[in-house]
């Protein structure tokens, strides 16, 4: 399987467009570049069964958040609030920015 590289970061609000959670938005926690999958807030939930250890007496059943695939969610610009494709570009003080194709202007993480 090929990596490619993807424009997503930490903390991005995005939109999930395919699956059992179509239509869903979430905050970005963890980026596995290796895997090419994301870990979005609250989206993609699994049931982790744990066994009971010396600080948890009893077992039991965590809900937690499963990563998902970067081609099922898409990232919402903050500017116009719209979710749409990403681009990039350099300016002219050679900063390298992410920018909405839909209204032109930069993505930052605020």
């Amino acid at each position: 399987m090929r990596q490619g590289r993807t424009y997503l970061k930490k903390n991005d609000q995005v939109e999930v467009i395919t699956g059992k959670d179509k239509g869903r938005v979430g905050k970005i926690l963890r980026v596995l570049k290796d895997q090419d999958k994301v870990v979005v807030e609250r989206i993609n939930m699994i049931k982790r069964h744990t066994k009971p250890t010396e600080m948890n007496q009893q077992g039991q059943i965590v809900d937690k958040e499963a990563p998902i695939h970067v081609s099922n969610i898409q990232l919402i610009c903050p500017e116009c609030t719209k979710t749409g494709r990403i681009g990039k570009k350099i300016l002219e003080d050679s900063t390298k920015v992410r920018f909405c194709k839909n209204c032109g202007e930069s993505i930052e993480n605020k």
